[in-house]
């Protein structure tokens, strides 16, 4: 088929696959299809945020079309082609599905850089499959052979929860396996480890929760308010997912307080003789370099556990993850190797990681791998917490805040003591309470006695 044949054609549709191929072929005035991308393993729909361009902008090629969100991370969709918005299909707060057109684009040819009168007449639309096209390439000969038929993303999805894909009855086409026969396929057996965040760096952005106000009448019994009705978005979506599936863990909880008048002593100096004024120090630092060094010696606090296989994953690195409460939701970046590095290095990445959250510019990197998980309710006020876990790690920490409180000297006599209030939740399906126990101790000991520290520190 000519050229000439193409454009006249109503029924044809040009494939691209990349942005390079895109461009090769595309005649001046041609409609070109932008999709919603497959944003992660697992994810079928998102949130468009907001727009960066308006119909009628001219539009260079790799620059940011749009935001959306998932229920974990937020990216720019960004222009695969030189040219000019033709159509915006959807408003912001919207939700759109993988593939669905976000918007239309008039594809110019390099050479003309502005459509003519005649070329008009020769508009015709094409369907761009460029990040969609996953969904509709199956496994080849060799992979299907005595296999399941799946898409690549469904096969990948069902790897992430360590299922075997053949296990699966398929609902789809020909017995084809789909992501919601995978869901319900974990979820009837159980297997509740989340899958593994997507490897592209993307960035962990959102917008505030808009809540609804109540409306309300003025009666002479007095004031009469109306249900309203929010709807969850972002890491509060994710947040139900994710705890819906902890809450079927088997957790049990450790309790213990910790006398941080040494360390409070040691926090002072340090600032006192700070000369810099980017860096603040905290107690959490030292909480979280104490941790680390507990966890040297208990490496099962230190793990994951596979359900499919009943093997428990012992973690090399140390990244210790720090949940954050944020105007966009709970947010919990983690300190990769802490086994490495200094306090004033920790000290540092946790002011970096709170200032991108902050600004709401985490990364996938900084949210996914996490080993463990502290959580500082005593930031907001709190004595005492009893965490859920954040699968698939087996440990999870809620600390209070210091407080003075009076305390027994060893001479009888009652003193004013700094007590940090700890609870340690963990999965019982791995560890015991005599193992969480001796970890705490070893970790308590450190924080009580931070001199010991320099024993173990590289």
């Amino acid at each position: 088929m000519d050229m000439q044949s193409k454009l006249t054609n109503p029924y044809f549709t040009k494939k691209c696959y990349f942005s390079s191929d895109a461009w090769v072929d595309l005649p001046v005035g041609v409609i070109v299809e932008v999709p919603l991308a497959q944003t992660g393993e697992g994810i079928a729909e998102c949130e468009l945020l907001k727009w960066f361009v308006q119909e009628g902008d001219e539009i260079q090629e790799f620059q940011p079309l749009c935001e959306v969100q998932s229920d974990k991370a937020t990216m720019e969709i960004t222009s695969r082609y030189n040219g000019r918005v033709s159509e915006i299909l959807h408003h912001p707060g919207e939700i759109v599905k993988v593939g669905e057109t976000l918007l239309k684009m008039v594809v110019e040819e390099s050479s003309t850089p502005t459509m003519s009168a005649d070329d008009k007449d020769n508009i015709t639309f094409v369907k761009s499959d460029i990040c969609d096209s996953s969904h509709e390439i199956l496994l080849s000969n060799k992979d299907n052979i005595g296999g399941a038929l799946s898409t690549p993303a469904v096969r990948n999805l069902a790897k992430q929860y360590g299922v075997n894909i053949n296990d699966i009855h398929g609902t789809g086409k020909d017995g084809r396996v789909l992501k919601e026969d995978v869901l319900k396929y974990i979820t009837t057996k159980g297997i509740f480890r989340e899958p593994s965040a997507s490897s592209q760096e993307t960035l962990v952005e959102q917008l505030p929760i808009k809540e609804e106000k109540s409306s309300y009448t003025f009666s002479v019994d007095g004031w009469h308010y109306e249900d309203s009705t929010v709807s969850l978005r972002g890491f509060q979506r994710s947040m139900v997912k994710s705890m819906t599936m902890a809450a079927k863990v088997p957790h049990f909880h450790y309790l213990e307080e910790i006398n941080c008048d040494a360390l409070v002593e040691l926090k002072a100096a340090f600032q006192s003789e700070n000369s810099d004024p980017q860096i603040k120090h905290t107690y959490l630092p030292f909480l979280i370099k104490s941790l680390s060094m507990a966890l040297s010696k208990h490496p099962s606090m230190n793990s994951s556990f596979n359900e499919e296989s009943h093997e428990v994953i012992l973690k090399g690195c140390h990244n210790i993850g720090v949940a954050m409460a944020t105007p966009y939701g709970l947010v919990v970046p983690n300190i990769k190797k802490v086994q490495s590095l200094s306090i004033l290095e920790v000290t540092k990445e946790l002011s970096r990681l709170q200032q991108l959250a902050i600004n709401n510019k985490l990364s996938t990197e900084d949210i996914s791998g996490g080993t463990i998980t502290l959580s500082n309710i005593g930031a907001i006020g709190g004595k005492f917490g009893s965490p859920l876990l954040n699968l698939p790690e087996v440990a999870i920490i809620a600390m209070g805040r210091i407080q003075k409180l009076p305390r027994f000297a060893d001479d009888g006599n009652v003193y004013p003591a700094s007590i940090l209030n700890v609870n340690i939740g963990a999965d019982h399906r791995v560890v015991d309470g005599a193992t969480v126990a001796r970890f705490c101790n070893e970790w308590k000991l450190l924080i009580e006695k931070p001199e010991l520290l320099l024993l173990h520190m590289r």
